[in-house]
């Protein structure tokens, strides 16, 4: 599955230094920033993140985040993608160990199951010390790929 992780998050792509004083704020310049097919419209896939996000907080702690849709907005699985983005500020999203969330990661996947594979795995990178040591130095999207390759020889 870290194939698949870094598949995605090289379709998805990192961005730094996201501006935003809220949750909302922060999906709307994400959100803006991607390219969807015709099929879907960045405005489909925000109000899907800000839906979610009013059901329960997305941020997981240790200042990581997983916004997703609650039920899939991505139809073609060439458009399936992770989002990496750091914040500029960080932001309270009422994490479970209440640490301020810097990062986070956007799931946008076509279905349920792709989804749960999606968030098993970053739950297990997250796990390592290393990964997360990596993403508090706002990594690059090269730095993030070689250290899924690296996990892998853990």
């Amino acid at each position: 599955m870290k194939e698949n992780l870094k598949s995605l998050i090289q379709k998805g792509g990192v961005f730094v230094d996201v501006e935003g004083k809220t949750p909302e704020e922060i999906y709307k310049k994400v959100c803006d920033s991607l390219t969807f097919p015709p099929s879907i419209t960045k405005e489909t896939v925000y109000n899907a993140l800000c839906s979610r996000e009013k059901i329960m907080s997305t941020a997981i702690g240790n200042g990581i985040a997983l916004p997703h849709a609650s039920s899939p907005v991505i139809k073609e699985e060439d458009q399936q993608r992770i989002v990496v983005a750091y914040l500029k500020t960080p932001l309270d999203m009422k994490a479970p160990d209440e640490r301020l969330v810097y990062v986070m990661f956007f799931i946008l996947t076509q279905n349920r199951q792709i989804h749960l594979e999606v968030l098993s795995s970053l739950v297990e990178v997250f796990g390592k010390i290393k990964f997360r040591k990596l993403l508090e130095s706002k990594a690059s999207i090269e730095e993030i790929l070689n250290a899924l390759d690296s996990l892998d020889d853990e």
